[in-house]
């Protein structure tokens, strides 16, 4: 929703000067943005307010005041923009705040239903039920190491992959990044990938987390796609100075890429952060290499499980939590890392996203 927002502002924020200078009637059909339309329109209708600001100057005070006059039609644009963004705001924060309120109310009454935004009988059970599962803390410590490890190495070997790539005079980069293409859309299988990483002695170890995922063909592409926008002379440079291909990646060509790094650590992080079924499938045995949220996956499968079983014994009233509750505690408990960490990257993270809208 918010590359939404950003494609439509884009579309909308077209430009002014050029169109305006160069337009002439042949090509107004195909030149004439929203900004050159509310001028002409403005003038036409002897309305100057929509292309000029008069100023106003208290010489007496040494203050100059602005006065913006205001057509009905701007305000009808501005209401009409207050609404939209007013419930665009509401129905994306609503499931969200609906999660939270449920997470702090009782089980027994959430399944009357009616919460929206706050608790009608406030508890704290739910959360006492999610961080006394056994095993938990060793799941969040094995799930903060695998996210920090696996997006540095992550990053590291795909950001080494893209540059070499990105480089013109690499002698098979097209074979390489046709190879790459091709297995996103082909893999070996479950069993296979079980097998493999049977035989490597990858299962019942915390290294099946984190080497596997070191190369991702998609990062691979986006951070190759940003390194070939980057000016060539910078590295012609370097490497008139002397500089080897080390020198330019670390001292060049990565400082320049800290938006697409920021992108990428994102989706690694993100993806290691949430991931529960390689846990199941390949440590599901040993609990020291369980992680956060396959533990809150099967503490909620055996709340479901008990709640499903008092309801057949007719004791509902009974049952501390439900599976509702529940879930909505796990859930603010798996995003809440997440969306303390959004912030700090959210500027990389928008520009980033802009990679490749207007290269190859």
């Amino acid at each position: 929703m918010i590359l939404l927002i950003m494609n439509i502002g884009n579309v909308l924020n077209a430009g002014f000067e050029v169109q305006y200078l160069l337009g002439n009637g042949l090509v107004k059909s195909v030149s004439e943005t929203i900004d050159i339309y509310t001028l002409t329109w403005g003038i036409s209708q002897n309305d100057y307010s929509l292309g000029t600001v008069p100023v106003k100057t208290d010489c007496s005070k040494g203050r100059v005041h602005m006065k913006i006059k205001s057509s009905t039609m701007d305000k009808v644009f501005v209401t009409c923009n207050t609404i939209f963004l007013v419930l665009f705001v509401t129905i994306t924060l609503y499931p969200v705040l609906n999660t939270v309120a449920l997470s702090f109310n009782d089980g027994v009454d959430a399944v009357r239903g009616g919460i929206h935004l706050w608790p009608r009988i406030f508890t704290l059970s739910n959360y006492k039920t999610v961080l006394h599962q056994q095993n938990i803390l060793t799941g969040a410590v094995v799930s903060v190491a695998r996210t920090v490890l696996g997006t540095i190495f992550s990053l590291v070997t795909n950001a080494l992959l893209a540059y070499i790539i990105s480089r013109k005079r690499f002698l098979f980069r097209s074979q390489l990044s046709l190879f790459w293409v091709i297995t996103m859309y082909v893999n070996g299988g479950m069993i296979p990938t079980l097998v493999l990483y049977r035989n490597m002695n990858l299962t019942n170890s915390f290294w099946v987390y984190v080497i596997p995922g070191m190369v991702s063909a998609f990062n691979v592409l986006v951070m190759r796609t940003f390194m070939e926008g980057l000016p060539s002379a910078l590295e012609e440079s370097a490497m008139i100075d002397g500089a080897n291909d080390f020198t330019i990646f670390t001292r060049i060509i990565s400082p320049l890429c800290k938006p697409v790094y920021a992108t990428v650590a994102l989706f690694v992080a993100v993806g290691q952060w949430n991931s529960w079924f390689d846990a199941m499938l390949y440590n599901r045995m040993n609990t020291q290499y369980t992680t956060l949220q396959y533990e809150l996956m099967k503490l909620l499968s055996s709340v479901m499980q008990q709640s499903g079983s008092a309801t057949t014994g007719g004791n509902t009233a009974t049952a501390a939590v439900t599976p509702v509750t529940v879930r909505s505690a796990a859930t603010v408990v798996t995003m809440l890392p997440i969306i303390l960490l959004y912030p700090f990257l959210q500027r990389y993270f928008v520009s980033g996203m802009t990679i490749g809208s207007v290269k190859e």
